[in-house]
C-alpha cells in the first residue's frame, strides 16, 4: 500500500462523477456507501463488491478466498465507525466509544502481510489473502491518523450539502473543499452570481 497514493472516483446517485483524493485509504473507504439518507451511494452490494474494492490500488489487496457475508458485515461496521471518528475529530468532539470499539476490533485481527517479489524489487501481499486482513490493516492506518501528526489535518468539506470527510495535507493546512472540481467551483460559482446580483 503506498500512503501518497490515494483517492477514487464517487459517483453521484444524480449523475456525474468526480475524482475525490481524501488523503488517506481508511478515509477513502468510509465513503464507499452508508446507511439512512446515505444509502443511495452504497457501493458495497455484495461480498464480491468488496473483494473488488479491496483489490484496486493503492491498497491491491486481491483476496484469495472468497469474501463471506460475514466479513462484508464486518466491513460496513468498521467504515460506519470510520465515518464516525473522522467526523468527530473533524469538529474537534471526542470520538464515540462504539466507534473506538469497532477500529480496535477489525485492527486486533491479523494484518496483511507485506512480500517482496521475486525480482526484488516490487512487493505485493503474501498469501492467503483474507479479507478480514485488509480490513484490519485499514483499522490500523485509521489509529495511525486519529493518533498521528495529520489527526489536526482531519477536515470536513466547507460546501453546507457536502460531509465528505479529508485529510488537508496541504503544505499551508488550508484546503477547504472536497474537491475543486465539485464543491470548490460550485463555491466560486455562487459568489460570482453573488457579486453580479448586488447592485454596483
Amino acid at each position: 500500500m503506498r500512503a501518497n497514493a490515494t483517492g477514487r472516483v464517487l459517483h453521484d446517485p444524480r449523475g456525474g462523477s468526480f475524482r475525490f483524493d481524501a488523503g488517506a485509504v481508511c478515509l477513502d473507504f468510509a465513503h464507499t456507501g452508508g446507511e439512512g439518507r446515505y444509502a443511495v451511494f452504497e457501493s458495497l452490494h455484495t461480498p464480491d463488491d468488496l473483494g473488488g474494492w479491496l483489490a484496486q490500488p493503492p491498497l491491491g489487496a486481491a483476496v484469495t478466498e472468497p469474501v463471506t457475508a460475514g466479513e462484508l458485515a464486518a466491513a460496513k461496521a468498521l467504515r460506519r465507525a470510520l465515518w464516525d471518528a473522522a467526523h468527530a475529530r473533524a469538529a474537534g468532539r471526542p470520538l464515540p466509544a462504539g466507534a473506538v470499539a469497532a477500529v480496535n476490533r477489525a485492527a486486533a485481527a491479523a494484518p496483511l502481510v507485506p512480500a517482496l517479489a521475486a525480482d526484488g524489487a516490487s512487493a505485493g501481499w503474501a498469501a492467503p489473502v483474507r479479507a478480514s486482513q485488509a480490513l484490519s490493516t485499514l483499522a490500523r492506518e485509521a489509529i495511525d491518523l486519529l493518533t498521528g501528526p495529520l489527526a489536526g489535518r482531519i477536515r470536513e468539506c466547507a460546501s453546507d450539502d457536502c460531509p465528505l470527510v479529508f485529510v488537508d495535507s496541504s503544505r499551508p493546512g488550508q484546503r477547504r473543499w472536497c474537491s475543486m472540481e465539485r464543491c470548490g467551483n460550485r463555491h466560486k460559482l455562487r459568489a460570482l452570481r453573488a457579486r453580479r446580483a448586488s447592485p454596483a
